[in-house]
């Protein structure tokens, strides 16, 4: 798939069925997705699904997504679809280049900060807890009339919310551009505020 930064939810029980018969119906196309000993890591794959979508490696899951985006080839919309249908909500992307680093570069201040880890998989507690700090964070930069959300989350988050009035006040000149990065913080937020369930962050390089 391209240079974008993916977030995902699961299905567990769709993939279990969807996902792994059409791996099933389909090991020669899949086979041509794999990295080394292409066998062995088909097998594996097979074996993990069952049990778990959430449980394939990064490298894994892209293979998977490479696998679905040549099949689909023609039709974006329909990658996602399908995707879907098998186990793996792609809900949301971030593509420029230059904000994937700067919003990996809010994620791994706010790690400092918290001190805990947001790497591959994690619980969606944990994931709006970022969420809501990244918030808070880019509309320091921006006083305006569209800071109604942060305003709204300050009240029951001041921990966070101290947690990114200091780090904007040790950032001092900014770097990147966090006008730009405020609608994918909210937009994440939006979309998994009443979601229950794990969140996948991918990087595709």
């Amino acid at each position: 798939m391209a240079k974008e930064l993916f977030f995902i939810k699961t299905n567990p029980v769709a993939a279990k069925i969807n996902l792994y018969n059409k791996i099933c119906r389909e090991e020669t196309q899949v086979l041509g997705f794999l990295k080394d000993d292409k066998k062995t890591s088909l097998e594996i794959i097979k074996n993990k699904i069952p049990e778990s979508v959430e449980s394939l490696t990064q490298d894994e899951l892209i293979s998977l997504l490479d696998w679905f985006e040549h099949e689909y080839r023609s039709d974006g919309e329909e990658v996602k679809t399908q995707l879907f249908i098998n186990g793996i909500d792609v809900f949301y992307e971030i593509a420029h280049q230059d904000h994937i680093g700067y919003f990996q570069k809010v994620m791994s201040d706010y790690e400092k900060k918290a001190q805990c880890q947001l790497s591959y998989t994690f619980g969606c507690e944990t994931f709006k807890d970022f969420l809501i700090y990244g918030i808070f964070y880019t509309g320091m930069f921006i006083q305006d009339d569209e800071n109604i959300l942060s305003r709204y989350l300050r009240e029951d988050h001041r921990e966070l919310f101290s947690l990114a009035e200091h780090q904007f006040n040790s950032d001092g000149a900014r770097n990147g551009n966090p006008e730009d990065l405020r609608s994918y913080f909210t937009d994440l937020y939006d979309l998994t505020k009443f979601y229950k369930g794990n969140i996948i962050k991918l990087q595709h390089d």
